[in-house]
C-alpha cells in the first residue's frame, strides 16, 4: 500500500472532500469492493472523532504511512476541528483498538437525522449504532405516527428513538443483552423521551406469549445478529422467526426484515417468508446510504418491507 498524493489515494481522498458536520456519518466504505486493493479500510466520522477501521492486519510500515497521510490531509483541509483518531484492527474473534491521536469523549453523542445516541469507540467491534442502517431508521422515523411499534433484537434501541420521534404511541424493546438495552434507555432520554418504551431483556424465542399479550403490533422490526452463538444464527433462526411473527402483526400491519450476511442475498430472506409466511407480502427493498455501495449489492445490508395481508 504505497501512497503518492491524495489525488490518488481514494481513502484520503475521500476525506478531503468530505463536508464534516454534527451528523455522523461514513467517510469511505473500502468493504464494498469499489476500490481495488482496498477492501479492507473504513474511515468513519463519530463527530468530534474519525474512527479507522481494517479488517486484516497491517504491518507497520502500512499502518504508519497510513495515519500520517490521514494526518496531512487533516491538518491541510480540516484544520478549524481538533484532531482525533482511533484506529481499530479487527479480524474473527480479535480485535485491537487504540486511540492514535488526540481523545475520545468520555460520554460520547453522536447526531443522526435529528437524534442523539450514545457511542463507545474502545469498547469491541459494535460501537453503540450500526451506520449502514441510516436510511432504515429514516424510513421508520417516517413511518410510525399513532403506531406500536415491536423492535427485535433492539440493542441500544435506536429504532425506539427514532419511532418515537415520529409519532409511536408505544415502543416494545426486546434483547437478550441487558448492557445494550441499559444504553439504549440512556438514549432514549438522550432524546426527551422518558415514557413510551418498554425494555425487556429476555430471549425472543423463549418470550412468544409475553410479546403477544403486549401486542398485536403496527410495525415490527427484526434486525438480528446473522451469526451470533447462543443469540441467532440466521440460516437456521430465522425460519422460527417467521414462523411467528405474522400472528402478532395489527391488520395491515408492516414488517421490516434486516440480513447483514454477505454469504446471504435477498433470495434466502424472500425465500424463507414465502415458505414459512406466506401471508406476508413483499413491498420493496430499501436503499442503502449511497456510501455503502457494494459491487455486489447481495452481500451489502438486506432491508426488506413486507406488509401483512
Amino acid at each position: 500500500m504505497k501512497i503518492n498524493s491524495v489525488e490518488d489515494f481514494p481513502l484520503t481522498q475521500a476525506l478531503a472532500q468530505a463536508q464534516l458536520s454534527d451528523e455522523l456519518c461514513r467517510i469511505f466504505h473500502g468493504r464494498g469492493g469499489r476500490f481495488e486493493g482496498l477492501e479492507h479500510l473504513c474511515l468513519d466520522w463519530f463527530n468530534p472523532v474519525l474512527l479507522l477501521t481494517s479488517f486484516k492486519e497491517l504491518n507497520e510500515t502500512n499502518r504508519n504511512e497510513l495515519i500520517e497521510y490521514i494526518t496531512l490531509v487533516w491538518q491541510k483541509y480540516h484544520s478549524d476541528l481538533a484532531f482525533n483518531l482511533v484506529f481499530q484492527y479487527r479480524n474473527a474473534g480479535q480485535t485491537i483498538t487504540e486511540v492514535v491521536a488526540g481523545k475520545v469523549p468520555e460520554k460520547h453523542v453522536v447526531t443522526e437525522n435529528g437524534a442523539q445516541f450514545l457511542v463507545h469507540l474502545l469498547r469491541g467491534q459494535n460501537h453503540g449504532i450500526f451506520l449502514d442502517m441510516a436510511n432504515g431508521r429514516r424510513w421508520v422515523k417516517t413511518q410510525s405516527k399513532d403506531k406500536k411499534v415491536l423492535n427485535l433484537f433492539a440493542y441500544t434501541c435506536a429504532f425506539s428513538v427514532v419511532a418515537l420521534q415520529g409519532g409511536a404511541t408505544d415502543v416494545v424493546n426486546m434483547d437478550m443483552s441487558k448492557g445494550a438495552l441499559s444504553i439504549g434507555k440512556q438514549n432514549h432520554l438522550l432524546n426527551g423521551f422518558d415514557s413510551g418504551a418498554r425494555y425487556l431483556g429476555h430471549d425472543i424465542f423463549r418470550s412468544w406469549g409475553k410479546l403477544t399479550k403486549l401486542g398485536p403490533y403496527d410495525l415490527i422490526i427484526a434486525d438480528p445478529p446473522s451469526n451470533q452463538k447462543g443469540s441467532f444464527v440466521a440460516t437456521k433462526d430465522y425460519v422460527r422467526l417467521l414462523r411467528r411473527l405474522p400472528e402478532l402483526l395489527a391488520k395491515n400491519g408492516e414488517v421490516l426484515l434486516c440480513l447483514n450476511a454477505p454469504e446471504l442475498g435477498c433470495d434466502f430472506l424472500m425465500e424463507q417468508v414465502t415458505e414459512t409466511a406466506p401471508s406476508l407480502q413483499f413491498i420493496e427493498r430499501l436503499d442503502n446510504p449511497t456510501i455503502f455501495a457494494d459491487i455486489d449489492e447481495q452481500k451489502s445490508l438486506k432491508v426488506l418491507r413486507y406488509k401483512l395481508v
